[in-house]
């Protein structure tokens, strides 16, 4: 397997007395999609969390293309390359694409907007990203449907040369035909040789376009394997029990948290 992107190693987190991760080991792999599932208060959140640099690790590593870098705030994880696109998008309905797509990174052109450059490089990555579902990258964002709204705000993320885009629930409340317009989305970017986290709790999701899944169990990792080498039932299992036959912690270790 080819050196990972992105690695955390031996993440602990507390809030207060509350221990909520506990020696995370948790890696992203170029051109492939990790798949992060666990149940609620598994510790997910807190874990894309300080990936996205919104949280502090009290203990741990954070390594970036094979080098171990100190990450004090979202611009910091940004200037690496990593994008997060949240469930609740983060768009402004007000605005239109392009306009959503660049705020707060406007091209300039003199004292005023570049609005050329800006229409032209909206336009040029969603047909990189083969998004043919947008008529118009001016359409106001009000106007578009759930699935087109994802479709925009991860056109956002990979718009500044990512190479690790997160992605949350991201096809949470969409009906069957948007669901297969991003799940097809996610397979494009790691076809592109991104590196691709993807948190849901749709088991039929996951075992579509997923390489790798990351179980999490009560802020341990249960197991991290292939998608192939597990079925559902074992997935749901270490979401909700931390083992599956020999797969999974340890009673032991899993009676320690």
């Amino acid at each position: 397997m080819t050196q990972p992107l992105l690695e955390l190693r031996g993440v602990n987190k507390s809030f207060g007395v509350v221990h909520v991760l506990h020696d995370v080991d948790f890696a992203v792999y170029p051109g492939q999609v990790t798949a992060l599932v666990g149940d609620n208060g598994a510790g997910k959140s807190t874990l894309v969390k300080i990936i996205a640099g919104i949280y502090g690790r009290d203990t741990g590593d954070y390594i970036f293309d094979g080098e171990q870098v100190s990450v004090h705030s979202p611009r910091d994880v940004a200037a690496l390359g990593v994008e997060v696109v949240y469930q609740d998008l983060a768009l402004c309905d007000n605005l239109d694409i392009v306009e959503n797509m660049f705020l707060g990174r406007e091209e300039t052109k003199g004292i005023g907007l570049d609005e050329v450059t800006m229409e032209s490089r909206a336009r040029e990555t969603l047909a990189s990203l083969s998004v043919r579902t947008v008529k118009s990258v001016r359409q106001s964002v009000s106007s578009l449907s759930g699935g087109q709204r994802q479709t925009v705000a991860i056109a956002k993320a990979v718009l500044w040369n990512s190479k690790i885009v997160l992605l949350d629930e991201p096809t949470a409340a969409l009906g069957v035909a948007q669901t297969r317009q991003v799940l097809d989305l996610v397979r494009r970017l790691a076809d592109r040789g991104l590196g691709v986290v993807l948190i849901s709790h749709n088991m039929g999701d996951v075992f579509e376009v997923a390489d790798r899944i990351t179980a999490l169990y009560l802020g341990q990792v249960a197991a991290d394997v292939p998608a192939k080498d597990v079925t559902h039932s074992q997935v749901v299992e270490l979401i909700t029990a931390g083992r599956s036959g020999d797969l999974g912690l340890t009673n032991a270790a899993t009676a320690t948290i």
